[in-house]
């Protein structure tokens, strides 16, 4: 059979997060422009903002958008279908609405008949349905090796130390409600199982540059072959949107601004926001601080920071509520240094861009992601108490390290230096990557 001839049809299937929803969609429009032929299954609110960053950013890429039907119930109106508007109480709901879904997707898949499934990590019974019409499923992980190593190791060894030190959990993050716990509470199977159940391969959104020591750990752990897709990274549009914030950042000399996001999913408590504007204030640094509260939450910037804070800094700060083009500002040449929770996607895209990371995680794969960040010599990470608080003192400290002190210009470098491997690897890591899918599809259709 010749390769040229095939045009395989692939539905991508993540969870409804948008930390997994915009790596599933780069991947997608990647394998779109090697002639892959996608679906995109969300639900309808997903598919609404997805729809906007393809109009925006995806020029000439065909992708057909699926909806996925989720059980409405009245706690659980169609609106709250995606983990950024779910109030938090709700989401054991809409992770049962999700398995609920899988008669519906069950009637996607067998009406669009694909030659390939890309599943993600809360649904592997879509590798099931797949696998029962024939149609090989790959699993594809949105977050970065780091997280699955560890705890895959945790699972397959027990208590033995895992064996790169620089890696580890402190014993609050342990306690926390994290990834380990959520393991535990659904099954080892659910967690890892999706390994086993991935034809052939296994898709992870890294790149070996910066993970592959781990990549091959987790290759000898699951004994299957861990693909590396390379950077998925949604390049910055050039329109006008936001010009505000490009503009003042414009003024800035070159790094010497600090840019502060906690993803879209993460809010500070009223004691941290405070403790982060006294660190601010402490370290007389240019700053661009997203802030964002949860869904519902009426509350003002205003009134969670001390008073006279935005007039003392009015002259090098700048507070953005709700959302900031991350990806524009940390391309910025004013950006000196980005404090981030350290989500994995913002860590891929401070090493794209080459912007070393003030580290502050809190929550799942976080940790183990800033401690890699230090390790490879682009990070440092603002010391917490026991307890995982922390103080202005220490945010100041961290942030200074990074934007004014000489150790800033070697994790500078560093990123420097690891964002040109990155970009060496982005071509060769997909073109592998859609080659071994291409070749999965031509290897199920022989055995049709």
């Amino acid at each position: 059979m010749e390769t040229e001839q095939i045009n395989p049809r692939v539905i991508m299937f993540p969870w409804l997060a948008h930390g997994h929803i915009f790596p599933y969609l780069e991947l997608a429009k990647k394998l779109s422009q090697k002639n892959f032929q996608i679906y995109f299954c969300s639900t309808a609110i997903n598919l609404s903002s997805i729809s906007k960053v393809i109009e925006k950013n995806f020029f000439n890429i065909s992708i057909e958008l699926v909806e996925l039907l989720l059980p409405s119930w009245p706690e659980l109106p169609p609106h709250y279908h995606t983990t950024k508007n779910v109030p938090p109480n709700l989401l054991p709901q809409l992770l049962q609405a999700f398995q609920m879904s899988s008669s519906n997707f069950s009637d996607i898949i067998n009406t669009l008949k694909p030659d390939l499934l890309v599943y993600d990590l809360f649904q592997p019974w879509s590798a099931g349905l797949a696998s029962s019409l024939g149609i090989p499923a790959v699993h594809f992980s949105s977050a970065g090796a780091i997280m699955y190593t560890f705890y895959h190791h945790e699972f397959t060894y027990g208590n033995a130390a895992f064996p790169y030190q620089t890696i580890y959990l402190r014993d609050y993050e342990r306690i926390n409600r994290n990834f380990r716990s959520i393991i535990k509470d659904a099954g080892e199977d659910f967690a890892f199982g999706n390994y086993k159940r991935s034809c052939d391969i296994v898709l992870m959104n890294s790149c070996r540059s910066i993970e592959g020591k781990y990549i091959d750990y987790l290759s000898t752990l699951c004994q299957k072959r861990v693909v590396a897709v390379g950077p998925l990274v949604t390049q910055p549009d050039n329109e006008e949107e936001y010009s505000e914030i490009m503009q003042w950042l414009s003024q800035k000399n070159q790094f010497s601004t600090v840019f502060i996001s906690f993803g879209s999913e993460n809010y500070l408590s009223t004691e941290q926001i405070e403790e982060m504007a006294r660190g601010l204030e402490l370290c007389d640094v240019n700053f661009i601080w997203v802030v964002r509260f949860p869904v519902g939450n009426t509350t003002r910037i205003e009134e969670t920071i001390p008073a006279g804070f935005i007039e003392r800094v009015k002259e090098r700060g700048m507070i953005v509520q709700g959302w900031a083009p991350q990806a524009k500002i940390l391309a910025h040449q004013s950006i000196g240094g980005f404090m981030s929770h350290c989500g994995w996607s913002s860590i891929v895209e401070s090493i794209y861009f080459g912007v070393p990371v003030i580290a502050m995680p809190l929550k799942l794969d976080q940790p183990l992601n800033a401690r890699l960040m230090v390790e490879i010599g682009a990070a440092v990470e603002v010391v917490q108490n026991d307890g995982g608080g922390f103080n202005g003192e220490e945010v100041a400290k961290a942030i200074k390290m990074v934007v004014l002190e000489k150790t800033g210009e070697g994790m500078r470098s560093k990123a420097i230096e690891l964002r040109s491997k990155m970009k060496d690897e982005e071509e060769v890591a997909m073109n592998e990557t859609s080659e071994q899918l291409l070749q999965l599809c031509i290897k199920y259709k022989q055995k049709q």
